[in-house]
């Protein structure tokens, strides 16, 4: 009997075929799919569960151990006007007035179709993030906002985590694709400048290729690229940033890479307080809820509930540039964010001022007359001094508490340039096929100055907006 010879050709088709059966068995995941989206924050997250949901396959990749980006660190809520928990509470909003604030707020550099869609979309991105584990049904007010109408969990948690947290569950529970620890290197076109797909290293700097029908970038800001940063404005060299390590400005300079169009990059907000030498953020609930600012000689110094640029300006005015956020045990009470600041050891705390003041070294004196003054305009209704016109706590009650703070970089206003239905432009205006964006990567949504409780509005809302015009440029 003779013995089949198999040749080299056969024999290599069938090593094929045997590994191609291998894969299948064990779940081996395809280079090909309908969405790749870069970046595993808000805007990418929402955007996968948009467009999965839609009916899209997707495929999630983010550079970093775990998912989040800088939405893990936001702490404020989400702007939204009209929405049911204001009802409830009998306050009145509208889009209209959001938009207002809005513009005013960015010194109307901002690009008004995109504040249009964002102001007009926010609530029901609220709606989309309860239906999705993240209700935020308690509503507060933030610098700038002309009413309460920033969005947060029940007892001031703070919000970007919990929005992380339900989302990360929602993707699970999904099964999307999600891949850690792949960093996009390049976005692939082809020769008539279609995108179709990326390119990247795998955490075991192994290469990849994934050809996609579209390509979503949700991949923030670069405002922990210092260097980036000082080159966009040279003024905030220096300073501490309250980013997370991954936002490095990638997605901006793979999007330039295939000829997007960039939009208000000198533009880069500090927020009013951070820690000193640290970068870590102190909510905008703190100041919303009714601390007040004093300085290093115990004296208040500005409206706390200013534009986050003019408050910062103010307090770099002040002796050493820093000062303290000044509640007592009303605020911490009510704002649950707040206990986070006392197991990091940032605050100090006194029974009384007097106490609270040698704490801290300020002149007791000037800080209980401080104090006093600003209970005396709560009871009055009218901040005779720096027309403050939310002043919900009257320090009639300790225990008195304080924390440290000073301007730190924190939000990057320019980015990439889109459409209302998040396709990125060229240098000529025109949309570049199958090339969407979303969130910090993007720029002209907030202008010159971002209202506190806008990103998060932001990268939610034109998240799934860029999910939703994807699946339509899938057919």
């Amino acid at each position: 009997m003779k013995t089949r010879q198999i040749k080299p050709a056969a024999l290599t088709m069938m090593a094929v075929m045997m590994l191609a059966i291998i894969l299948s068995g064990c779940g081996g995941k395809a280079d090909s799919t309908d969405i790749v989206i870069v970046g595993g924050g808000g805007a990418g997250m929402s955007a996968a569960i948009e467009a999965h949901q839609s009916g899209a396959k997707v495929v999630l990749l983010e550079k970093m151990p775990m998912l989040g980006g800088n939405t893990a660190r936001a702490e404020g809520g989400l702007n939204a006007a009209g929405t049911q928990y204001q009802q409830a509470q009998g306050i009145e909003d509208s889009p209209e007035l959001h938009f207002e604030d809005t513009m005013k707020g960015g010194k109307n550099v901002n690009n008004p179709e995109l504040v249009k869609v964002l102001t007009e979309n926010a609530a029901a991105s609220i709606q989309f993030l309860k239906e999705n584990g993240a209700e935020l049904a308690e509503v507060g007010k933030a610098g700038g906002s002309s009413v309460p109408r920033i969005h947060r969990p029940k007892g001031g948690e703070a919000a970007g985590n919990f929005i992380v947290m339900a989302l990360k569950k929602k993707l699970d529970e999904l099964n999307v694709d999600v891949r850690l620890q792949h960093n996009v290197t390049e976005i692939v076109t082809d020769k008539d400048g279609n995108v179709t797909g990326v390119k990247g290293t795998d955490k075991d700097g192994k290469a990849f290729e994934i050809q996609a029908k579209a390509v979503i970038l949700a991949s923030g800001g670069f405002g922990a690229n210092l260097d980036m940063v000082v080159e966009n404005n040279p003024d905030l060299k220096g300073f501490a940033t309250t980013n997370a390590p991954g936002a490095q400005g990638d997605g901006i300079k793979l999007a330039s890479a295939v000829g997007a169009k960039l939009v208000d990059m000198k533009e880069i907000q500090i927020h009013p307080t951070t820690i000193p030498g640290e970068g870590v953020l102190i909510t905008e609930g703190v100041r919303g809820d009714g601390a007040i600012l004093v300085n290093q000689e115990g004296a208040r110094f500005t409206n706390e509930l200013l534009t986050r640029d003019v408050v910062s300006k103010n307090i770099l005015a002040q002796t050493d540039k820093i000062a303290y956020l000044i509640f007592n045990d009303e605020l911490r009470g009510t704002l649950k964010a707040t206990d986070t600041y006392f197991e990091m050891g940032l605050v100090q705390d006194g029974q009384t001022l007097a106490e609270l003041a040698g704490k801290i070294g300020v002149d007791a004196a000037v800080l209980e007359q401080t104090v006093t003054r600003y209970s005396e305009f709560k009871e009055s209704g009218i901040d005779e001094d720096f027309q403050r016109d939310d002043m919900r706590l009257d320090f009639s009650k300790g225990s008195y508490y304080a924390i440290k703070i000073t301007p730190g970089i924190h939000h990057t206003m320019g980015g990439v340039v889109i459409n209302t239905e998040a396709q990125v432009l060229d240098e000529s205006g025109a949309a570049i096929p199958n090339l969407f964006a979303a969130g910090e990567v993007t720029g002209g949504v907030h202008g010159a100055n971002r209202l506190g409780g806008n990103a998060l509005a932001d990268i939610t809302t034109f998240g799934r907006i860029a999910a939703q015009e994807a699946v339509k440029s899938l057919k």
